[in-house]
């Protein structure tokens, strides 16, 4: 061989070696074009599943259910389809980007299944907590409490009503541009800004308890606060005339108009309240069209700024004793003198079923309202009050059929061995044992402190 002459056999090892090592390189690389696909996909795959995702697409149907579900049959069912697959956990805090505006919402409810208004005191349920639970189910709230500046007008006892209760909160909003606007405003809002607007009413009303209903709503400025812009509620209690003194009840009453230290009308909270001192704006007693048995239904009618805690139920229970003739209208100058009464006597409250919130008053808003959430209500009303007279019915054709009857001689047989108790005589209210003051509460929760 001679030199510089390429040895044919050495060059074609050569090539076949870079052809062996090109094609092992290009198997590498399709083996790792199917790794990255394989990874694009699990990733595509956990974005789809992501919770923010899911939120979006969620919210987006439930908006077009609630701008189509009035033009079709069976949107209702539609709707409850496309709620159904809400995903567990999700956190509200998440949706911040979406619009929303300051509302309040007119609330009235039947009280006796209920432990109070507000959810704070952990029983269960309360109107709060079953409007909170609503409020998740439709989507309307975006945030805890705190983050949607929640408010309430009032915060009424186990077992009261309400036909004008008031909440203020943030809510999701169908117009952008106008809940924006209202988020840095602190004017009340143009009526004319309602239309368009998600039917706050008629969602919620779908999904709340038949003993809740809304009745209505209204924007309201960025400053409204449902308590501290209130300017009066109006309580009205409702009693059977029976052998009443109307007229001892009302000149007591009238002692109640002005402002006054009440503390010995209400359940004494002396941790948290440290005024006493309430303004009563009017007082009234009316009958009203209701008759049952040959007996009128009587209201008292109480408007004041604000009140404490019990405060109504304790008026009308020293008012009762007045209409008994038991106490003098007398008694009511005496026990609003807290230096002559410092410690309230001890005396039972009125009970809490026949109260309820007629009204709260603020300046300047407008609510729209809706006369089908009041009819609905009163329809539960009707059908529970025919569940409950043929339950009271049965029960007493069962007692008819196992009690012997007994005449005038057996019973007072029974009165003379003590089967049956007189009933008790009535002490006087500034003859009765008295309870803790407010300086004595005071210093007693300051010595546990």
């Amino acid at each position: 061989m001679r030199s510089g002459t390429a040895d044919p056999q050495s060059e074609g090892d050569l090539a076949l070696d870079l052809i062996s090592t090109l094609q092992s390189q290009l198997l590498s690389l399709r083996n790792r074009v199917q790794e990255l696909e394989a990874e694009n996909a699990k990733l595509s795959s956990q974005i789809s599943s992501c919770h923010c995702h899911k939120i979006r697409e969620k919210l987006d149907s439930i908006s077009l259910v609630q701008q189509s579900d009035e033009l079709k049959p069976g949107g209702d069912e539609t709707r409850k389809k496309k709620l159904k697959g809400k995903i567990p956990g999700t956190n509200m805090r998440t949706m911040n980007h979406i619009s929303k505006r300051y509302v309040a919402l007119k609330v009235m409810y039947f009280g006796p299944r209920f432990y109070g208004f507000a959810s704070e005191a952990h029983m269960d349920p309360t109107v709060e907590s079953e409007i909170f639970k609503a409020l998740e189910k439709t989507w309307l709230a975006v945030g805890d409490k705190k983050e949607l500046q929640y408010s309430r007008c009032g915060r009424t006892d186990k077992g009261v009503s309400s036909v004008g209760q008031v909440i203020a909160l943030f809510l999701r909003s169908n117009l952008k541009e106008i809940g924006a606007r209202e988020e840095n405003s602190k004017e009340v809002v143009p009526e004319e800004q309602y239309e368009g607007e998600i039917d706050y009413m008629r969602v919620l009303n779908r999904v709340l308890p038949k003993d809740i209903r809304v009745m209505g709503w209204c924007p309201v400025p960025i400053g409204f606060h449902a308590r501290f812009s209130c300017l009066s509620r109006e309580y009205k209690y409702f009693f059977w005339r029976g052998n009443l003194n109307i007229l001892a009840m009302e000149s007591a009453g009238k002692k109640f108009v002005g402002e006054h230290d009440f503390r010995n009308f209400c359940k004494m909270d002396a941790v948290n309240v440290h005024n006493y001192r309430r303004h009563i704006i009017s007082f009234e007693i009316a009958p009203t069209n209701n008759r049952y048995d040959g007996n009128q239904l009587w209201a008292i009618k109480i408007k004041g700024s604000a009140f404490l805690w019990h405060q109504v139920r304790c008026m009308v229970a020293v008012l009762f004793m007045i209409g008994q003739g038991l106490e003098s209208p007398d008694v009511v100058d005496a026990l609003l003198d807290t230096e002559r009464t410092s410690r309230k006597p001890q005396y039972a409250m009125a009970p809490e079923i026949p109260l309820v919130l007629e009204s709260c008053e603020f300046e300047g808003l407008k609510f729209i309202c809706s006369s089908d959430a009041g009819q609905a209500l009163r329809m539960h009303l009707e059908n529970e009050c025919r569940t409950y007279q043929l339950q009271a019915a049965i029960f007493h054709e069962a007692l008819l059929s196992c009690l012997p009857s007994a005449n005038s001689a057996e019973k007072q047989n029974s009165l003379n061995n003590g089967t049956i108790k007189k009933e008790a005589a009535h002490i006087d209210l500034m003859s009765r044992p008295t309870e803790p003051s407010y300086e004595e509460r005071r210093a007693k929760f300051n010595s546990s402190t």
